[in-house]
Formats: C-alpha cells, structure tokens, sequence
C-alpha cells in the first residue's frame, strides 16, 4: 500500500489513484488491517453492517431490557426517528461517501497536468500542495484530536445542553437535577453517539484538507484559457467535484430531519417553527461544499478581463481588415465572396469572444447549486406532510391537475 507522501507529479500522471482525499488515515489503516477495507475502498456493505450495528443494536438489546422499546416513556426506542435517522442512514450514507468521492475525485489533480495548467516552474509548489495534503489525511494526531473534540464538545456540551428533548425517552429520565442517563442512554451517549459524530467530525476534517489544498493551488498562476469552452477558462472539470459530495448534503438533510421529526411528534412543534434553521442548514452547506472552488475567483475574474481586452484588440484588427477587403474594395475581382474562408472566421472570432464575454468568475455550475440544495431538502420534505393531512393533500393535488 502506497503512503502517497513522497508524490510527484509525474508518478501522479501516471498513476491517478496515488491522492485520494480519503484513502488515508488510522480509521482506514485500522479498517484495512481488520479486513474491512482495501486500497480501493471496497467492503463498503460490511463496513455499514459493522459501524451501524454497533451503534444502533446494542441500543435496541439495552432498551428492550429496560422496557422501553416500544413502551415505557414518551419517547420509546423503536419510535425515536432521530436515532434511527442517524445509525441506519446517516451512519450508512456517511461510509457510502467515501467510495463516491474516491472514485470521482482522484483523477482531479491529474486533470491540472493533463490540460498544462500548472507552469513548469511552479510545478515544485503543486508537488508541495498535494504532499502537505496527503500529511494531513494520514495524521494521527489529527483524528485523536477529532475524538477529544466529539467528547468534550459533542458530548458534554452540545449534545446533553442543546440536543436532548427535555423529556422522558428510552436514553434519560429528567430529574431535579437534570437527566439521568439510563443503561441504553449511557452507550448511546458514549459509544453511539460519539462513534457517529467521528465520522461526521472526519468528514468536515476532509473537507478542510480539500479547501486548503485548493487554495495552494489557486496561489500558482495557472495557464488559464479565456476562450476555454467550459467557460470557466480551462477549470470546469472542478464543478464536477461538487456531485461527489451529494451523499453527505444527504446526510445533513438526515441529521436535521431526526431531530425535527421528533419534535414534530412529541412537543407539539411544527415544521414552519424551523425554517429558519433549515434555511441556515442549506446555506451553510453550500458554502462548505462551494466555497473552496471561490478561491479560484480571482484568478478567473483577471482572466477574464485580460481576455476581454486581447480578443478585443485582435476582432478590431480582424473586422477592420475583413471591412477594407470585403467592403471597401479591398478584395481582388478575381476573388469571389462565396466560399470564402473569411466569413467562417468572422463567426469564429465571433463565437470565441462571446465565450471570452460568458466566462463565469468560478467554477460552479447552477446545476451543481440546485442538486446539492435538492439532496440537502429531500430527507426533511415528508415532514411536510405533518403541515396538512395526507388525505388533503391529494385531494388538493388532483384538484390542481384535473
């Protein structure tokens, strides 16, 4: 198994698969020697089954012990929404996201050699950028540092003061003094829980190290193309990206469904109460996804002014040399306008101004936007279904088409 430290640009040409932005780490190492992983991220379905079942079964085992599966408190196991949301889907989607970003995003840095992106003297500090990325996947430090910040913050603090419907469920039993955990509730708070937000925790760590290698990229002067077709001068293939990170916009929309739906249900809450934070989970999403391909702005923006002003300057001279020829006398009798190859130019010079002119300042489609934000509102929309009755709900909807 290759560490990917020591990568150069031309073992990177060669072999696409030496950066992934999530082959790498103690998890994966751990999970490769268990045999529940390989070099391609394959045993996706037994990793599901293991990191789902250790989450959610002892939950169920404890719960059922202490009757209140089904019965028994406000809020029964088999009838929490939220703790099934996230052990039986999230935890799922979020071991599923690994395979779909390293098989749609290894080949992306080969992409800025393959179209010459990178000049030849800055070809160094790419090397440096890819190598100081691949350090921070493969830090131990850094995933000790993640499971400090799930118990200390995700537990004791976020979870237990804000989280935790002030009720009697299957996890806690309110009291004088605040809640008291039951025997589900004490693996819930300190194995499941925390088992879930490491996961979830890693993946944000991911997305830091993505953002701060395409920074370091976006400090080099790319070889950008003003007329490129992708109209993003050479860099749309980077909007492609963003698809790969649909399973985890999945997963957020899970998250704020769980924990809505069991307010829904059991405080009397509405779904309307939270458009707000709804609103807020979608915007913030998109900025964690979109937001590291805006560091390229600037670089597109220079671009395509100066592409504005050069193929300005060569349509004048062109225009002015097509009019002298064809419309002031300049052509010779003997050639004739028809056929002419002059004509096709115009319209090419033409078609590659207007590209020039239609460049976007980032690489990021409208597609891209409405996909991430579609996958971010699917989980919360039967939800909405608690805002008029089913039955209703048909009836107005036949009502609209027939």
């Amino acid at each position: 198994m290759q560490s990917g430290i020591s990568l150069s640009s031309n073992r990177l040409l060669r072999e696409p698969r030496d950066f992934s932005l999530v082959l790498g780490g103690p998890l994966y190492q751990l999970l490769c020697r268990a045999h529940l992983s390989d070099d391609a991220l394959g045993l996706v379905r037994q990793r599901i089954v293991v990191f789902s079942l250790l989450a959610w079964l002892p939950l169920l085992v404890l719960s059922a012990a202490q009757e209140q599966a089904l019965t028994g408190a406000t809020i029964p196991f088999l009838l929490d929404v939220e703790v099934h949301a996230r052990f039986l889907v999230a935890i799922p989607l979020l071991i599923a996201a690994e395979l779909v970003v390293h098989q749609r995003m290894r080949n992306v840095l080969k992409q800025f050699l393959e179209r010459q992106l990178i000049p030849a003297d800055d070809m160094t500090r790419f090397d440096a950028a890819i190598e100081a990325a691949l350090r921070l996947r493969n830090s131990v430090l850094a995933e000790v540092l993640l499971i400090v910040f799930v118990y200390i913050v995700g537990i004791l603090v976020v979870w237990r003061h804000y989280l935790a419907i002030d009720t009697v469920t299957w996890y806690a039993q309110p009291s004088g003094a605040g809640s008291t955990l039951t025997l589900a509730g004490i693996w819930y708070a300190y194995v499941s829980l925390p088992l879930f937000q490491f996961l979830f925790c890693r993946w944000y760590f991911r997305l830091f190290i993505w953002a701060r290698l395409l920074w370091q990229v976006s400090r080099i002067k790319l070889n950008l193309v003003p007329a490129h077709p992708d109209r993003a001068g050479g860099l749309g293939f980077l909007s492609n990206t963003v698809y790969a990170f649909v399973p985890l916009a999945l997963v957020h929309g899970v998250m704020a469904a769980g924990p809505l739906a069991n307010r829904i249900f059991y405080t009397g809450a509405r779904l309307l109460d939270y458009r707000v934070e709804i609103a807020v989970l979608l915007v913030l999403l998109l900025c964690i996804v979109l937001g590291p391909l805006l560091v390229f702005a600037p670089a597109l923006a220079q671009t395509k002014r100066a592409g504005l002003l050069d193929y300005g300057t060569l349509a004048q001279r062109y225009v002015r040399e097509f009019d002298a020829k064809w419309l002031r006398g300049g052509a010779s009798a003997q050639e004739s306008l028809v056929g002419s190859g002059d004509i096709q130019s115009l319209a090419d010079l033409a078609n590659s101004f207007e590209l020039v002119k239609t460049m976007h300042i980032a690489p990021v489609t409208k597609e891209a936007i409405v996909q991430l934000a579609v996958a971010t509102l699917l989980p919360i929309l039967p939800l909405a279904l608690t805002l008029m009755p089913l039955e209703e709900l048909l009836a107005t909807l036949f009502g609209l088409l027939f």
